[in-house]
């Protein structure tokens, strides 16, 4: 169900846990599970979001969500990295906070919606919790003196900040001058399973036929993302003599057509094949029927695919641009490469190719470490956040 204003009212009843609002920019299929089981945990939770398109299957009405207006971005044009944007969201959550009355707000980074809840929390006196994924140039703004001196002074009101890696807390108590015990690093963006299990064997088909080792990409075709270096690395094999392995990609976007040039011309067909944009329910099938996870992107704050194929215990090829390289325990569970360097990427590759029983040693050290790494986990963890916060 979507939370109407008379659902968001009768939730009150629920128990006397705090009353949590997650004001997110988008409820994803990624967040799902963790807010299923952070409602489950404190049960007069609301999350308010302008985008919402349904509940995952298995996840119906585990958590109450509230639509509120819609989502404008405005985009610079940019090749490599992130483009500086502005985000427009409806300043008509103010009436649905006031009515709501929560004790704590969990708010997308410096969103306007996080500006809000700042603005008013000497009036309300909530407290308030910025959700910050990661830090990397493009969207850190260090060299913009106007957004780093309004984070600066929301910091001042903000009670709490949690992010996903080191990264993150390093620009927050560096940049934005947040005290180092304001700040809770810990992976929060992770995985469930559960979401993957009923749509396994989608992929076999394929991936049947096709030579290993199977390295995937899956992503969106777009110059950040990395594509084209990792073409470029196949194109290294290829000039090597190296031929006796697949990548899949699993993906679409704006620069697909280029990059299917980029194959022809190399003669690389009999190495990469294309699946194209598949459901995000669906994904998990290919990582379970592939052998290497490659994430060769150029900048990311995250990067929850890198960990979805860690749970899949999948070795991974993770650029140092991508915030979830803190995942990776170079030479255990994969390796970290530079994004730009195609021959150190080629090279990675090529001892999976030539070492196969690093397949499943690497990928085993994966699922191992992401036993700790749950939405159960990540759940009592924000848990934990709430009552520091409320102390």
């Amino acid at each position: 169900m979507v939370g109407s204003t008379s659902e968001v009212s009768n939730i009150e009843n629920i128990d006397t846990s705090p009353r949590i609002a997650m004001l997110l920019q988008g409820a994803g299929a990624y967040w799902q599970p963790i807010l299923s089981e952070f409602s489950r945990l404190l049960p007069q939770t609301v999350v308010f979001t302008p985008c919402w398109d349904d509940y995952l299957p298995g996840l119906e009405d585990s958590f109450v969500v509230k639509t509120v207006g819609t989502i404008k971005v405005l985009t610079a044009t940019d090749t490599k990295g992130y483009s500086p944007s502005f985000t427009y969201l409806s300043p008509r959550i103010i009436g649905h906070l006031i009515q709501f009355k929560p004790e704590v707000i969990f708010s997308t980074a410096f969103s306007l919606w996080t500006v809000i809840a700042v603005s008013l929390k000497p009036l309300f006196n909530w407290r308030v919790v910025i959700v910050f994924d990661g830090s990397s140039p493009g969207v850190d703004y260090e060299g913009s003196l106007l957004r780093s001196t309004q984070r600066r002074l929301m910091t001042k009101w903000v009670d709490a900040f949690i992010t996903n890696n080191q990264a993150g807390k390093s620009y927050l108590t560096t940049s934005v001058q947040a005290s180092e015990d304001q700040v809770f690093a810990r992976p929060y963006l992770v995985p469930d399973l559960r979401t993957y299990i009923p749509n396994l064997a989608i992929a076999q088909p394929v991936t049947d036929q096709l030579q290993r080792p199977i390295f995937v990409f899956a992503g969106k075709l777009i110059p950040r993302k990395g594509l084209y270096e990792l073409l470029q690395a196949c194109a290294i094999l290829q000039a090597q003599g190296c031929q006796n392995y697949t990548l899949l990609v699993v993906g679409d976007g704006e620069q697909r057509q280029e990059l299917e040039a980029f194959v022809e011309n190399h003669q690389l067909t009999q190495q990469v094949t294309w699946i194209g944009g598949v459901e995000y329910e669906h994904v998990g099938s290919y990582f379970q029927h592939s052998d290497v996870f490659v994430f060769p992107t150029l900048e990311d704050v995250w990067g929850l695919v890198a960990v979805e194929a860690m749970m899949f215990g999948k070795p991974i090829l993770c650029s140092q641009g991508a915030g979830a390289a803190e995942m990776v325990v170079h030479g255990q569970n994969g390796y970290v490469f530079d994004p730009q360097n195609s021959e150190e990427l080629a090279g990675f590759m090529k001892q999976f190719i030539d070492t196969p029983t690093l397949i499943n040693e690497m990928g085993d050290q994966s699922k191992l470490i992401m036993t700790d790494h749950t939405p159960e986990k990540v759940s009592e963890f924000l848990a934990d956040v709430v009552e520091v916060v409320l102390k």
